[in-house]
């Protein structure tokens, strides 16, 4: 049975079924992408948006003020995605735009530290503590758990009365599992310390009530799972932190200004934004707005709550059927560490984009033979679903995956 999502503030009696969905993504008619996890793929009202745009600036039909209203929706659009106001999201670059935004806004005291689990994270989401170092802060390096997820229970006990921020990612880069934000959130809310999350991997994907979940940062760029583009993406600041935060870089959109001339200087003595938008910097990636305020219209049309049901039983399945054929997935099928991640092989055996385990580089080359898109990161093969794919999918990735393994064994 077809499901159906009515939005009836944003599209009044209009309705996008997941079928519909997926029709409009060329890059599903060849292959069978199952890569959400490395970047996007466009969909044809994005590209269409984006198309908008180059002709305003080919034909000068658009100033900059009209320009910016597309910003505006966006950041409109992503805050009604994660249950929370417009005005606690600041349109930023990336997630590292958003996580150096928070380091060097913190009123940091020699001795002050961050905790983190360094072998879970993205680079980025490292070096940005790193360099606060210098400043006198301490990084506390939390183990992962055995199965490569975070240790919760153990980041909370690193806490004590000098901890600013606990540093997490909503799945973790390698191998992929969910973390637990709701019992970090409430952990560090107790004790007044900043949780901030690089929320990239689950964005636009996994089903978000930041203000739940007691979120104090959420960074994520529009190139995953919100199915925009590179160098566009939001940072989101909880109101309980904005009066103690005092952005690095300003520029105008930081400052409070009382006309809507972009060139009028305004008082010496300024005035920061009241809230997220202090740390917008400069002028804005406007094809980034463009394209991301067309692809998240689909996404809340769809539904969060949809979105997540349907790729957590489409990867529950896929882990089955990977069971089935001898091979255990490193993230659950189920339970509350499974994501729309799966990833196959040992851990930390290669880099990024091979592998030493026997299994995974043929494995790895026969899928791109079969035009089943898939990443490797640190030595493991890495699939990742979103809302355009389907059963079929699944199925055809299986097969492939199966003829690859049967192939290996008679070599």
């Amino acid at each position: 049975m077809t499901q159906t999502i009515v939005d009836e503030q944003f599209h009044p009696g209009t309705a996008l079924t997941f079928e519909a969905f997926r029709s409009g993504f060329p890059a599903c008619r060849n292959q069978t992408y199952l890569s959400i996890c490395d970047k996007m793929i466009l969909h044809d009202d994005v590209r269409a948006s984006i198309d908008q745009f180059l002709d305003h600036l080919a034909l000068a039909s658009a100033n900059r003020v009209q320009h910016e209203v597309r910003v505006k929706t966006a950041r409109e659009k992503f805050a009604r995605l994660v249950r929370v106001a417009p005005e606690t999201v600041a349109a930023v670059r990336n997630v590292s735009d958003g996580i150096n935004s928070i380091a060097w806004a913190l009123d940091w005291r020699p001795g002050d530290n961050v905790v983190l689990t360094a072998d879970c994270e993205h680079p980025n989401n490292i070096y940005p503590w790193l360099r606060q170092k210098e400043r006198g802060m301490e990084i506390r390096v939390i183990e992962p758990q055995p199965d490569g997820a975070i240790d919760e229970d153990a980041l909370i006990a690193a806490i004590d009365g000098r901890t600013r921020v606990m540093a997490v990612a909503s799945a973790t880069f390698a191998p992929g599992h969910r973390s637990n934000l709701a019992k970090l959130g409430e952990a560090c809310r107790k004790r007044d310390v900043f949780l901030l999350v690089d929320g990239v991997q689950t964005a636009g994907i996994m089903d978000h009530d930041l203000d739940a979940e007691q979120v104090d940062g959420f960074a994520t760029s529009t190139s995953k799972g919100l199915l925009g583009l590179y160098g566009f993406g939001f940072l989101y600041v909880s109101p309980k932190w904005i009066d103690r935060l005092k952005p690095a870089y300003l520029s105008r959109p930081a400052i409070v200004q009382k006309t809507d001339d972009h060139s009028t200087m305004g008082a010496f003595d300024y005035e920061y934004q009241p809230d997220s938008r202090r740390f917008e910097v400069g002028s804005f990636n406007l094809a980034g707005a463009y394209a991301t305020d067309a692809s998240l219209d689909m996404l809340l049309r769809l539904g969060s709550e949809a979105i997540q049901k349907r790729v957590l039983r489409l990867a529950g399945e896929f882990h089955a059927g990977l069971c089935d054929l001898g091979i255990t997935p490193a993230v659950p099928g189920s339970g509350p560490r499974q994501s729309h991640i799966i990833t196959l092989g040992a851990i930390n055996a290669g880099g990024h984009g091979f592998s030493t385990d026997p299994l995974i580089q043929p494995l790895s080359e026969h899928l791109a033979q079969c035009k089943v898109a898939h990443t490797i990161r640190r030595g493991q093969m890495r699939f990742g679903l979103h809302a355009y794919n389907n059963q079929a999918d699944i199925t055809t990735a299986l097969d492939a995956i199966g003829q690859g393994v049967k192939k290996l064994k008679r070599t």
